[in-house]
């Protein structure tokens, strides 16, 4: 048995009451380290709170927040955060408005630049930020959160504004970050810009945690389906149930909804049965279905295959 990892961010009994309004209810995690986390829920859900609140930045009403590690050490700052908004100065360059923050930390230039090359900034350095497009600015804003080298990173909407291209990258970088050791808590509004990246999901609805797992613990629970039709439907479901594929559910409609089996295992079961299959169709979950099943997020429109949850 491998050791547990140590806690990078650990959260026990979390309430935040403001005036006579509670936006964060009895929220508990823990995030080991080398880990990608997410808090994942729609706009009103608490997640910036839970971050200003892990940072220490927000006190709690009550509950508790441990991070590992806190100020400088061996020339390294223990977490790094962008929150939102991004507290940069539109008149101010890129290159100039990194180097203010890298000042206060005391970080050198060639760090600067090092960074603005990282978040391929380097060609549009002397821009106003300004002229900056939204993914720019995200961009722009991990840079000023790396600029300490920190293991831990705090990230508010890292994918707000990136275009795919941008969001493959960071995707990348995070879970590079997390091969090393390091671990990431980010928020994301929708699942499906939360699950290329997450290790663990925590979803929050109405300030508490309607969703705490893995992204496969969750796909179990949300599977795709193949919607039949045969000229038994009792037979098929016995049939099926015998080689391993016990989760099939009668619809209204009279199609039987079988999860996780592939076509070939559906027709090798209906052959062993005898029974003639007269009409087969795929129905694949998109996550943030999924999401709005768990939350009073909007639902997701029905899905072509191109949007079937990640195995």
């Amino acid at each position: 048995m491998s050791p547990a990892r140590p806690l990078a961010f650990a959260v026990a009994g979390l309430h935040k009451t403001f005036d006579t309004e509670t936006v964060v209810r009895d929220v508990s995690f823990v995030v080991p380290a080398g880990t990608v986390a997410a808090l994942v829920g729609p706009a009103g859900a608490g997640k910036s709170t839970v971050l200003r609140m892990l940072l220490g930045l927000l006190p709690p009403t009550s509950g508790t927040v441990h991070t590992s590690g806190s100020g400088v050490r061996r020339g390294r700052r223990a977490v790094g955060a962008a929150l939102t908004p991004r507290g940069l100065h539109p008149a101010r360059t890129a290159r100039d408005q990194l180097r203010v923050f890298a000042g206060a930390a005391g970080v050198s230039d060639a760090r600067v630049d090092e960074l603005l090359t990282l978040v391929r900034l380097d060609t549009v350095s002397g821009q106003r930020i300004q002229s900056f497009t939204p993914g720019m600015g995200t961009r722009l804003a991990l840079a000023a959160a790396l600029l300490g080298d920190p293991p831990l990173l705090v990230l508010d909407e890292p994918t707000l504004g990136l275009d795919p291209g941008e969001t493959a990258w960071l995707t990348e970088f995070l879970r590079a970050h997390a091969r090393r050791g390091g671990t990431v808590v980010f928020t994301a509004r929708t699942l499906s810009a939360a699950l290329p990246m997450a290790d663990e999901l925590i979803v929050l609805d109405r300030g508490a945690i309607a969703y705490q797992g893995s992204p496969a613990r969750l796909r179990r629970s949300h599977p795709d389906r193949l919607l039949v039709k045969s000229s038994s439907q009792i037979a098929l479901a016995t049939a099926l149930a015998a080689h391993g594929f016990t989760d099939a559910v009668m619809r209204p409609d009279g199609r039987l909804a079988v999860a996780e089996v592939t076509l070939d295992r559906l027709e090798a079961a209906a052959a062993a049965a005898r029974v003639q299959l007269t009409e087969i169709s795929a129905e694949h979950v998109h996550p943030d279905q999924v999401l709005a099943s768990l939350t009073r997020a909007a639902p997701a429109p029905p899905s072509p295959a191109l949007y079937a949850m990640p195995r």
